[in-house]
């Protein structure tokens, strides 16, 4: 696993998550993002006995991008704490088929997730257990039937670009779970993070980290905007 180090000091470490990679150990044996990069520490910094490393947010396993990470438990409870009151900001790049009608928009669903198939459904407000998902897009180009969207995420629920853009009838590239056309490769997954604007959470100064998406299809297809 080649895993590219965005930033790193005392207090964090900001690294670019691999499509296809999960964030945590899961049933599958596959390795982990976590546990690489609590062994980076541990072989960089001559670290004896266990790395602590807090997960303060998430990516779906077949997305990419920016991911900040908390390497005290002192800076994982201010940046969960961020991440809760909605201060951090989080940008995403996807691909979507077709093109909304809008081209610009703001939605608001309310998701429910079913833990037993992995799978988050839109229902009603007032379902019991629901909760609110809400983020803004803008559709940047459009091409070969593939339009490239930025989004803005105010709040982060599990698979929250994925179903509210397969509810507007523009699903993801790459996304069999939900409404995809037909893809085959489960990693290529078109949703990549893109942008994270945190404060530190010791010098409270404001920090934005960017990567690119890889250079393949189908983010190959579009003039990917500067960092």
């Amino acid at each position: 696993m080649e895993i590219k180090m965005l930033y790193e000091d005392n207090h964090l470490l900001v690294a670019v998550k691999p499509p296809g990679v999960p964030v945590q150990a899961d049933s599958s044996g596959a390795g982990d993002l976590l546990n690489y990069l609590k062994d980076y520490i541990k072989k960089k910094y001559n670290k004896p006995g266990n790395v602590y490393l807090g997960l303060v947010h998430r990516l779906d396993r077949n997305a990419g991008g920016v991911m900040v990470f908390a390497r005290t438990s002192k800076a994982a409870s201010r940046l969960s704490d961020q991440v809760r009151r909605r201060l951090a900001e989080k940008t995403y790049l996807a691909v979507v088929h077709g093109c909304p009608d809008n081209k610009q928009g703001h939605l608001v669903h309310y998701l429910i997730k079913d833990r037993k198939n992995n799978r988050v459904s839109v229902v009603d407000a007032d379902t019991p257990g629901s909760r609110e998902a809400v983020l803004d897009y803008e559709v940047l180009e459009s091409r070969e039937g593939l339009s490239l969207v930025k989004v803005e995420l105010e709040t982060g629920r599990s698979h929250q670009v994925r179903v509210q853009m397969a509810e507007l009838g523009t699903p993801l590239y790459g996304d069999v779970k939900y409404r995809g056309l037909g893809e085959r490769n489960r990693n290529d997954l078109a949703l990549w993070s893109w942008r994270m604007e945190v404060e530190h959470p010791v010098k409270k100064e404001k920090m934005v980290f960017t990567a690119p998406p890889p250079g393949s299809h189908p983010w190959s297809l579009f003039n990917i905007p500067s960092c």
